[in-house]
């Protein structure tokens, strides 16, 4: 018969140290987690008192040019958001605060119409004449609408705008236009503010999560 194997004698000291290591781990950790929550949770609630201060101000004045941020079309025609910027948009050209007029957007989904040119159309229609209208058509969001419009106004020696969209997406159109040495003033569309507290709510949430994240990765946007 056999002798029964003998086990590793287990010092009880080092066993607690082990256990008290871990256990300070852990905590570290939860501390971190906890500060990163805090710290974007901080940066969400600062945004989002910027985004509906600024949305709250109609800055329009004279500047070297309109900009029309774009908004759905369909088949050729603005959507009622769309057509709601381009309107404001036409008062601000007719009261003189602007020499031209650019509209912002590429196609999406539709295979013949784009944003700023639906935009640019609907504008010349309207009576505003073809040499104060420039269509920007290659942009597919907010952040590549404000590049390819700023290149378009530092070639022809323009350095500050009218940027016209809904209320609470004017503070992120001035901070990329900025970006690009732009001065943007806000005015928004008219009635843009969501009058039900949730809609309110949802909308500032997205503003704020897209300006937070663009803070937080600006390497991921185009220079």
């Amino acid at each position: 018969m056999k002798p029964p194997a003998l086990r590793p004698a287990v010092n009880p000291s080092a066993a607690s140290a082990l256990q008290r290591s871990a256990r300070s781990t852990s905590a570290v950790v939860r501390q971190l987690a906890a500060w990163c929550v805090a710290i974007v949770l901080a940066a969400f609630a600062v945004a989002a008192f910027f985004i509906v201060r600024q949305g709250n101000l109609d800055e329009a004045r004279r500047a070297d040019a309109i900009v029309v941020f774009g908004a759905a079309e369909y088949a050729g025609r603005p959507s009622p958001v769309y057509r709601a910027r381009l309107d404001h948009a036409y008062e601000l050209f007719e009261r003189g605060l602007a020499p031209m007029v650019i509209t912002t957007g590429g196609a999406g989904a539709d295979p013949k119409f784009t944003e700023g040119g639906v935009g640019r159309d609907y504008l010349s229609r309207r009576g505003i004449p073809d040499r104060s209208l420039i269509a920007e058509t290659q942009s597919e969001d907010t952040a590549e609408s404000a590049e390819r419009v700023s290149a378009i106004l530092r070639a022809n020696g323009m350095h500050n705008v009218v940027a016209v969209s809904d209320a609470y997406h004017i503070f992120r159109i001035k901070r990329l236009m900025g970006r690009y040495g732009i001065v943007a003033y806000g005015s928004p569309r008219p009635g843009s503010v969501p009058h039900a507290a949730g809609a309110k709510i949802s909308a500032v949430l997205r503003e704020s999560a897209s300006y937070v994240f663009w803070r937080l990765y600006p390497s991921w946007f185009p220079q």
